[in-house]
């Protein structure tokens, strides 16, 4: 896959288009492997006044020696990060920094992952309407946003009825200590996009992400379009690749929207191969909401077992036990312990595989067959964690469709 860089014989000759907009995203703004968040925002009320103080003061990570001239060295969760905090006086903190977020979705502010347009932008607003969408350029700093309240709610994708799971976000999921409060599913539109004028016969290649074009494949084909398929990040990042550098031979896979934000017009409407093509996304809040039981709602779990996967069956069976539908099984590499061995005298070494297992099931932690079932489900594995227990998605079926 890769990542959406103007040609350089562009860079000196900026195309202007009037119906192109410009936006700004949320990147990265500290590296993982040197500063680490076990337990969300901070270890104490003093590193997440730190955190906001850089964020506040807008200032971007710089490689190299810290300057031990500066007055202050921010520190996060204990680690020192190389940000020099010598800058002029900033607004201090008041109790709207500190007062909670709205609950009815109207002034959140949600992340996501993508440029405007992506079909993540267009969950999120169906999760909160009238919510202020802030774009993110990858999966994990949309969970930092959360995390240094930059964002009150995030809405990442989990899995497509067609593609599969998304793994990269169950990892982030364990990685991070955010909660999941709530799902949304949305049907995906693939629209074929080009700029004006440029008509289907003169197209070299089709750019989208690697799971959009695998979608439209067959479409693709039936259409007669003799083109090379990129892989680039994300969807309407390619139409916005598109317009910005002006490429009359490229086409992009996209929703109708994306069309209409970055001036492009559309060759061919709904090119999914199937119309039953959905994504299911999650909504992640720094803390959990309350279970009911008045409506149907989800529970996530995430377990393993230092024994190995022999207890899976065992596991299984607690909730099967109790009349509780499970609704998805996923395993991820135990990154911890990848391996197990297992050493035998006779035979010699076995190497096992080690996973992580995660589980959706039917039923409210305010149950008392969901407690029950994960109290036995605590004895058979050596760590157990709620992900969330959240309503249920259950608006009615719409097949994908342009609107």
């Amino acid at each position: 896959m890769q990542t959406l860089t103007p040609p350089s014989h562009h860079l000196n000759n900026p195309v202007s288009r009037p119906r192109t907009r410009q936006f700004s995203r949320v990147s990265c703004i500290y590296k993982s492997d040197s500063v680490n968040f076990p337990n969300a925002v901070g270890l104490s009320r003093a590193d997440w006044q730190s955190s906001c103080a850089i964020l506040s003061s807008k200032v971007v990570s710089q490689e190299g020696p810290i300057d031990k001239s500066a007055d202050h060295v921010a520190a996060v969760n204990g680690h020192k990060t190389s940000v020099d905090l010598n800058l002029p006086p900033q607004k201090p903190l008041t109790i709207t920094d500190l007062s909670p977020a709205p609950m009815h979705g109207s002034q959140l502010r949600v992340a996501y992952q993508g440029v405007p347009g992506a079909y993540s932008e267009a969950a999120a607003g169906k999760a909160y309407p009238k919510c202020e969408a802030i774009p993110c350029d990858q999966f994990e700093v949309a969970f930092q946003a959360v995390e240094l309240w930059i964002a009150d709610r995030a809405v990442l994708p989990v899995e497509n009825s067609l593609g599969g799971s998304i793994h990269r976000n169950y990892d982030l999921l364990l990685r991070h200590r955010l909660h999941i409060v709530g799902e949304v599913q949305l049907p995906v539109h693939h629209c074929l996009l080009a700029l004006p004028g440029v008509r289907k016969e003169y197209l070299t290649r089709v750019i989208s992400h690697p799971q959009a074009l695998a979608q439209c494949e067959h479409t693709l084909t039936k259409l007669g379009l003799n083109v090379a398929r990129e892989a680039v990040d994300d969807t309407a990042g390619a139409a916005e690749y598109i317009a910005a550098n002006n490429l009359r031979d490229t086409a992009a896979i996209a929703s109708a929207r994306a069309a209409d934000l970055y001036g492009l017009q559309v060759l061919a409407d709904g090119i999914q191969d199937d119309s039953s093509n959905v994504t299911r996304f999650v909504m992640l809040a720094r803390e959990p909401i309350i279970p009911r039981t008045d409506r149907p709602f989800k529970t996530s779990i995430v377990f393993a077992h230092d024994k190995g996967t022999s207890v899976l069956f065992k596991v299984l069976s607690a909730f099967a036990f109790r009349n509780i539908s499970l609704t998805k099984i996923e395993s991820r590499p135990h990154r911890n312990h990848p391996i197990r061995l297992v050493d035998d005298a006779n035979v010699g070494t076995a190497k096992h595989f080690e996973y992580m297992f995660y589980v959706d099931f039917e039923a409210s932690m305010a149950e008392v067959r969901a407690q029950n079932a994960l109290a036995e489900v605590q004895e058979f594995t050596s760590f157990l964690r709620v992900l969330g227990s959240y309503p249920m998605d259950m608006t009615p079926w719409c097949p994908s469709r342009g609107d």
